[in-house]
C-alpha cells in the first residue's frame, strides 16, 4: 500500500545505498516523507475556506490543497536546493533530492491525479500505471522498517524490556517517530551497512517497476484501442486492482462505454453507462449551469461526466458524477458525486459534494463561481 510509511521506507533504501550516517538518513527520510506534511496546510485550507472568494479559493487550493504544491517538481528543486544550502555536502543533497523525487513519482504513478508541474501546467493528471494496493511496493518499502523494528525489540530484550502486544499499532507509531527524532540507535544497523546487499537489490527491483510499469499500461491501452477501433485515454485508465485497469470512452452522443483490461485476459466487463438520466430538453438549462459551476472547481476529479436530473417542488436537483464510479467498488476516488440544488423561483443554488460516505458536505460558495 502507497502511504506515507512506503515512503519512508523507500527513503530508507535509498540512505542505506548511499553509505550515510543516522543524521544524514535521518534527513533522507524525512524528505521521503516532507510531502505529505502537505496535510497540515490542508487542514488549515479547510478551516478557511468558508470564507474565501472564488479566485483566491483557487489560489490558495493549489498552495494548500493535498497533493498539490508541496507534490510539485518546483517544490522538490527548492527543498533539494535548501539542503545544499544547509549542508554543503553533494551527495547528501542529490540523495535527499531522489528521496522527495521518489514519493511525488510513486503518488504521480499510481492512482492520484496530481499537478507535479505546478505552476507551469495547472491541469491535474497522473500516469496511474500501479495500484495503490501494489504488493511488490508494500513489500520493498516496508523491509527496511522490519529490520529496523526488529533489531529494537531484540535491542529490547537484551535490556530487559518487552513489547505490549495491546498497543502494537501506538507502539509502532512512536516508534516510527522515535526513529526521526531520538537518538542514532534505531539506524546504526542501516549506517553500518547491515542488510545492505539486499536494500541495494530491492531499489534496483523498486526502480524497474516503477519503469516497467507505464510502458506496460501504455501497450496494454495501444492493445484496447486496436481491438475497440476507437481511441483509449491513458491518462482515464485508472488501476483498480494490480493490473486490472478501468477506462471509458464517448460510445456516442448519449453514451459512454466503460471496460476493464487486464494484462491476463484483455477485454472484460464493457458496460454502457447513459451520459444523462433525465428529460433533456427541460433539464438542459440546469445541467449547463452545473457544468459551469463544476468546470470553475478544484479539484476536478470527473473526466467522463454522468447527469442525473430530478424536480421537487421548487428545486432541480443535478447529479454529477462520473461513468466510472459504478465499477470501482473499493475505490474512494471514483465514489464523488457533486450535487447541484437550483431553486426555480430564483437564481440561488446550493451545492454539496458525496465522498464514498452516505451523507453529503455542503461546499463553501468560493469553490464555484
Amino acid at each position: 500500500m502507497v502511504n506515507t510509511l512506503s515512503h519512508l521506507g523507500i527513503g530508507l533504501l535509498i540512505a542505506s545505498v548511499a553509505g550515510f550516517n543516522s543524521r544524514q538518513i535521518k534527513i533522507v527520510a524525512f524528505m521521503a516523507m516532507l510531502p505529505d506534511l502537505d496535510f497540515i496546510l490542508n487542514a488549515l485550507f479547510l478551516a478557511i475556506d468558508g470564507h474565501l472568494g472564488h479566485q483566491v479559493y483557487n489560489a490558495l487550493y493549489y498552495m494548500m490543497g493535498h497533493r498539490e504544491f508541496m507534490h510539485s517538481l518546483i517544490f522538490a528543486l527548492f527543498v533539494t536546493l535548501y539542503i545544499w544550502y544547509r549542508e554543503k555536502d553533494q551527495m547528501l543533497t542529490i540523495v535527499s533530492g531522489a528521496a522527495i523525487f521518489s514519493h511525488i513519482y510513486l503518488d504521480y504513478v499510481t492512482s492520484w491525479k496530481m499537478r507535479p508541474f505546478f505552476p507551469f501546467i495547472k491541469e491535474a493528471s497522473t500516469i496511474g500505471a500501479i495500484d495503490f494496493f501494489d504488493p511488490l511496493i508494500t513489500v520493498i518499502s516496508f523491509v527496511p522498517i522490519f529490520y529496523i523494528l526488529a533489531d529494537r525489540v531484540r535491542e529490547n530484550k537484551k535490556n530487559g524490556g518487552y513489547v505490549n502486544e495491546k498497543n502494537t499499532s501506538s507502539k509502532l507509531n512512536g516508534h516510527i517517530r522515535s526513529l526521526l527524532q531520538g537518538n542514532g540507535s534505531w539506524l546504526t544497523g542501516i549506517s553500518k551497512g547491515e542488510h545492505r546487499s539486499l536494500y541495494r537489490k530491492l531499489l534496483v527491483i523498486f526502480v524497474i517497476w516503477c519503469a516497467f510499469n507505464p510502458l506496460a499500461k501504455a501497450v496494454l491501452i495501444s492493445d484496447v484501442e486496436e481491438t475497440e477501433g476507437h481511441d483509449i485515454s491513458y491518462q482515464g485508465s485508472y488501476p483498480v486492482s494490480p493490473g486490472i485497469f478501468l477506462s471509458a470512452y464517448e460510445f456516442n452522443n448519449t453514451t459512454y462505454k466503460t471496460l476493464t483490461s487486464s494484462y491476463w485476459s484483455g477485454l472484460k466487463n464493457e458496460k454502457f453507462v447513459d451520459k444523462c438520466t433525465c428529460d433533456e430538453d427541460s433539464s438542459l438549462s440546469y445541467i449547463q449551469r452545473a457544468q459551469v459551476l463544476y468546470e470553475s472547481s478544484l479539484p476536478g476529479e470527473v473526466d467522463y461526466p454522468v447527469y442525473n436530473v430530478s424536480t421537487y417542488d421548487s428545486n432541480v436537483t443535478v447529479v454529477l458524477s462520473d461513468a466510472r464510479n459504478p465499477f470501482a467498488q473499493y475505490w474512494a476516488y471514483f465514489k464523488t458525486e457533486y450535487i447541484f440544488v437550483f431553486d426555480t423561483d430564483s437564481e440561488n443554488y446550493q451545492i454539496y459534494v458525496k465522498r464514498d460516505v452516505q451523507y453529503s458536505k455542503p461546499m463553501p460558495t468560493g469553490m464555484f463561481e
